[in-house]
């Protein structure tokens, strides 16, 4: 049997591994909450960084459509709180009698960036080239695009001329940007199809040229991945059909009430008011009687 003095000095000796295994977690937990402060830092500079990228993306993007006679457009930009990387634009060529019209929807904001870096860079190419067909301006930006980009980012752009002369609208369009046709007259809508897949690090494919006649009182409408892929609560889709209905459902009203109900079905869809990823729509509309007067 243990004597006062050895259970005194197994006290104390229990007491010292006590307080050194004490010392040992307030250690551990200062470094816990030194590693949590330098996480929040650094959550908190990327979210300001994000929120930056997001604005400048808003500033970029055009706030006011030139006045093209003939025409009549409705274009809407919301920014995501989570991702980005849309950027529209519709601009008058030198050859006054054309126009053009660039959609893009990349996977981030550093794609967005790079993607916009490659416009600028060939934004004087494509002045001086005005007769560059849409495919052939896709086919020199993917030259430029496609050696940068990094793991998994992609980028879905739609450009096509309109030559008000014939009122023929030529396009080209890689990647899951939608497009539908809406003829005067008609409930049916035809799809307007991609010729490849994405750029992407392994893109390899060459974009076709189409070419739409368009008539008086028709409504071209276009739409990024933001619209088709936005989910609701159960984690559905509101996919291209909804996309559609949509259209139909407001075909009789102008073009900002068609761009309007895609995003108010939109809205009520998802029930949010903010959604996570960029949107975008475009509706284009050849004014009544138009074509006669030309």
């Amino acid at each position: 049997m243990a004597t006062d003095s050895e259970l005194k000095n197994k006290i104390n000796y229990l007491e010292q591994e006590l307080s050194l295994k004490d010392a040992e977690i307030a250690r551990y937990r200062a470094e816990l909450n030194r590693a949590n402060a330098e996480l929040e830092k650094i959550i908190a500079d990327l979210g300001q960084e994000l929120k930056m990228a997001s604005q400048i993306q808003k500033i970029l993007s055009p706030t006011e459509i030139p006045n093209i006679p003939g025409f009549n457009f409705s274009t809407k930009f919301v920014p995501g709180s989570d991702r980005g990387g849309d950027y529209f634009d519709i601009f008058e060529h030198e050859d006054k009698m054309k126009f053009g019209v660039v959609l893009a929807c990349s996977s981030g904001y550093s794609m967005s960036a790079l993607f916009l870096s490659v416009l600028i860079k060939m934004s004087s190419q494509i002045e001086a080239r005005r007769g560059m067909v849409p495919n052939i301006v896709l086919s020199q930006m993917a030259k430029e695009l496609v050696p940068h980009i990094e793991n998994r980012d992609t980028a879905n752009v739609f450009y096509g001329v309109m030559d008000r002369r014939s009122f023929q609208f030529t396009f080209s369009s890689v990647g899951s940007l939608t497009g539908f046709l809406l003829a005067q007259g008609s409930e049916n809508l035809t799809k307007l199809l991609p010729s490849t897949g994405p750029f992407a690090k392994s893109y390899d494919e060459k974009p076709l040229a189409q070419s739409l006649q368009l008539n008086a009182r028709d409504r071209l409408i276009l739409c990024t991945e933001g619209v088709l892929m936005a989910p609701n609560a159960s984690g559905e889709v509101f996919g291209v059909q909804r996309m559609a209905q949509a259209v139909t459902d407001a075909a009789r009203f102008a073009v900002h009430d068609i761009r309007n109900e895609i995003l108010l079905q939109v809205e009520q869809f998802t029930g949010t008011q903010e959604p996570e990823r960029d949107q975008t729509v475009i509706v284009m509309e050849v004014k009544d009687g138009v074509i006669k007067l030309v």
